[in-house]
């Protein structure tokens, strides 16, 4: 029997989430903070990567596109660590919950436990190109709200990582979230992200507690607008685009 990897900085820091209190957030709101998953010094390094060309296969000017104000590039494969050694330690403990909205909701669970034969199921359904990205905000700049779909095949959680020092490199720019409840009005959550933390939040819809059981509630997230400085994050999608 072939020994153990023994699990990786990435994966410590992440096994180290306390994932029942995650997933209790996650019911509730729809979105949790996870601790501390990148440190400064890393994700200056990653900040470092986002003016070289070779990093990143295409660059959207948001404005352009009307959505929003400020740039975001999707990485070329490889990305530079820790983008997918990230994306294979979360994967193991969003599966769970991804499973459990699906079964809610009445809805197949095609997700197999293994992060790469998942992105080989995408590959065959003709989602090919990465998605992970990082985004770049000036002041001024703002994301409208939206949904990361890129083809028929969707995980439904993802998680964002502040690059950037909230308060010392820039101000303004908090993590929004949208969610329609059934018959109801809409519900808002605005949440300032601690550089180097994590938070995973719903990526298209969730379920919802109702008078006939569970419902669905789309969400949609963004981000206010920067008042100083500079906001860098980084952005985890768990399925490739078409």
């Amino acid at each position: 029997m072939a020994a153990a990897v023994p699990p990786n900085r990435w994966q410590r820091r992440v096994d180290a989430a306390d994932w029942a209190a995650v997933r209790t957030e996650l019911d509730e709101s729809g979105g949790a903070l996870l601790p501390r998953l990148l440190t400064g010094p890393e994700a200056a390094r990653l900040r470092r990567c986002y003016t070289d060309d070779t990093r990143f296969r295409t660059t959207v000017d948001m404005q352009r596109h009307r959505y929003g104000s400020g740039q975001y590039r999707y990485f070329t494969a490889p990305a530079p660590d820790p983008v997918e050694p990230l994306k294979r330690a979360l994967y193991p403990h969003l599966l769970p919950i991804a499973r459990e909205w699906a079964d809610r909701l009445g809805r197949e669970s095609p997700w197999p436990d293994d992060f790469d034969t998942w992105l080989e199921h995408c590959h065959r359904a003709g989602q090919i190109k990465p998605t992970a990205l990082m985004l770049h905000y000036g002041p001024g700049d703002w994301n409208a709200l939206h949904r990361d779909l890129y083809g028929e095949l969707v995980f439904p959680l993802q998680v964002v990582i502040n690059l950037s020092d909230p308060g010392t490199d820039y101000t303004g720019g908090e993590f929004l979230l949208v969610e329609q409840r059934p018959r109801a009005q809409s519900r808002g959550m605005a949440v300032q992200l601690p550089r180097g933390q994590g938070y995973v939040f719903t990526t298209r819809d969730r379920p919802v507690r109702s008078t006939r059981g569970w419902s669905t509630a789309p969400v949609r997230h963004g981000v206010s607008p920067v008042r100083s400085g500079q906001r860098y994050t980084l952005g985890l999608i768990f399925h490739d685009a078409a």
